[in-house]
């Protein structure tokens, strides 16, 4: 008698194809390096990437984005391998994802705010990050309905002779925007009570960390607070601030770790993220943490600081922290580890920035950190309450 094969109950991971663009805006080596990253979106996502194509175009095809003939090279290859979805690495409007998918059928087209956005709603495990996460997902639908309806067929017809399509979008657009106002309704509720919260915080001051997503900010705030917070090595392990009371020789401070920036990041989603960033805009001291160890992480350091100016945080105090100093080597960079260090040293306090390299996970490195933050701390809070200065 012969024996049943084992049921194999895994579930197929999804595959997909990237496409980027580079054009007079965004250079190759640029474009790579964002590919790159895309290739980690897909990865946290939980899909597979096969094959990364770049077209060079001085601007993107109006139609296709890509143009008629990168798009049926890209086509060929999707169909002889059966992959399941096209990720494209810049934002996509609704007639060019109705384009692409009327040439290339049954195959889902995915922009990276979407995959962003899609990443975002796997992770949120508060109603706060999921009333968050819907709002912008509805919002960076909504402009797209219209083009990317195409399971109804439009009537032509004169004045007031609309088809059942145009009124079925209509319908739609409208459930939508009800729905995008009532969650803004529930944000503003939800954004009451956090604004609540933070204030019946009490006279301790604020530190928060801050940083390009995935760069150890998760595994610092165990470290600092002694308790376990979750951390991943996937893009976006944090969305809902943690906030842990942590105290350093005899002085409390309120420590927060706030989500990641990225890239790229969708606009919906910085506005619907608004009150974990007050997180960030109420906090006294901030720890911007780096990860050295990245080859792009001068790059990532910009977006953030671009970010905070964005949000009104680029005059704080601020720490410059490099982690994963322990990751560094040698073949991976120009320089030495002990020549980078060095440079960005100089480059950095001449600025009058705190400035420190360390690894999250070394007890020694933490222990100066400790240090550092215990005396940044006296001092904002002999500024700020010179009547508790029996503390110290």
């Amino acid at each position: 008698m012969s024996k049943r094969k084992p049921i194999d109950t895994s579930v197929k991971r999804e595959t997909c194809v990237l496409i980027g663009l580079a054009t007079q805006y965004q250079k190759r080596e640029q474009l790579e390096e964002y590919l790159e990253e895309l290739a980690f979106l897909v990865t946290t996502a939980d899909a597979e990437t096969k094959k990364t194509f770049i077209q060079s175009l001085t601007k993107p095809d109006v139609k296709t984005f890509v143009g008629s003939g990168k798009l049926q090279e890209i086509k060929e290859y999707v169909v002889a391998e059966e992959i399941d979805m096209i990720v494209f690495d810049d934002e996509l409007s609704g007639s060019q994802i109705k384009n692409i998918e009327k040439e290339i059928p049954e195959v889902k087209i995915i922009d990276r705010p979407n995959l962003i956005l899609d990443i975002f709603a796997q992770r949120a495990r508060t109603a706060h990050a999921k009333t968050q996460v819907e709002l912008a997902q509805y919002q960076y639908l909504l402009p797209r309905l219209t083009n990317m309806w195409t399971h109804l067929q439009k009537q032509k017809g004169g004045i007031g002779m609309k088809g059942p399509g145009e009124k079925e979008i209509e319908t739609d657009r409208r459930i939508i925007r009800d729905r995008i106002s009532l969650l803004k309704k529930d944000l503003a509720s939800i954004d009451k009570q956090m604004a609540t919260q933070r204030s019946n915080r009490g006279a301790l001051i604020r530190v928060a960390l801050v940083g390009y997503t995935n760069t150890g900010k998760s595994t610092l705030m165990t470290a600092l607070s002694k308790k376990d917070v979750f951390a991943e090595n996937k893009l976006f392990a944090t969305l809902d601030t943690t906030v842990r009371k942590v105290v350093v020789g005899n002085l409390p401070f309120l420590l927060s770790d706030t989500v990641g920036f990225i890239r790229k990041l969708p606009t919906q989603l910085i506005e619907s993220f608004k009150s974990t960033l007050d997180e960030t805009r109420e906090s006294d001291y901030l720890i911007h943490v780096i990860d050295v160890s990245h080859p792009q992480f001068e790059d990532q350091l910009d977006v953030v600081e671009r970010t905070l100016g964005e949000i009104g945080c680029d005059d704080k105090p601020t720490l410059l922290l490099f982690n994963k100093i322990d990751q560094l080597k040698d073949e991976d960079f120009e320089r030495t580890p002990a020549e980078i260090v060095s440079g960005l040293k100089e480059r950095f306090e001449k600025d009058g920035n705190d400035v420190i390299f360390m690894s999250a996970l070394d007890k020694g490195d933490v222990s100066i950190l400790r240090d550092l933050l215990y005396e940044r701390v006296k001092e904002l809070h002999v500024k700020r309450y010179p009547y508790n200065q029996f503390l110290y």
